[in-house]
């Protein structure tokens, strides 16, 4: 089957043209901007006529005198990187719910000394509450998932 300028590119030819990228980065023949402008281009490429048009203008490099890259499907049949990505997504939204309760409890704080000790009603608890619940359950839910896959 031919690979015309039509063709979908797959993750393997987008890594081995940012490879050829950094190679002439590395050469001085592209600048900081012009290669973070075609790295912006390559991850959102399509086809095979759209990453050539990111080396168009650079000398050929002998793709066989560059590094390996490891390849992305090991992890992707796996779930490693999937995995990884929600321990992460899990881990910014309870450092997000802390802080906002944080902030929610020392106004509260606030308010009650600045009003003479008299302290109100403890509100943040409708703010964390509800909101840790659900994250509760979102982090029980995901070590579920990763305990059940292979």
């Amino acid at each position: 089957m031919p690979s015309g300028p039509e063709m979908r590119a797959s993750d393997g030819d987008r890594d081995k043209v940012a490879s050829v990228l950094r190679e002439h980065y590395a050469q001085g023949r592209l600048t900081t901007e012009e290669f973070d402008e075609r790295l912006e281009q390559l991850y959102t490429s399509k086809t095979y006529g759209e990453l050539a048009t990111l080396t168009y203008d650079l000398p050929d490099v002998d793709m066989r005198s560059l590094p390996e890259t490891p390849s992305r499907a090991p992890q992707r049949a796996t779930g490693a990187a999937g995995a990884s990505a929600a321990d992460k997504g899990l881990r910014a939204a309870w450092a997000v719910w802390a802080t906002a309760s944080g902030v929610n409890w020392i106004i509260w704080l606030i308010v009650g000394v600045t009003s003479g000790l008299d302290f109100p009603y403890p509100w943040p608890l409708w703010v964390m509450g509800p909101w840790g619940v659900v994250l509760l359950v979102s982090t029980l839910a995901s070590a579920a998932g990763q305990s059940k896959k292979p």
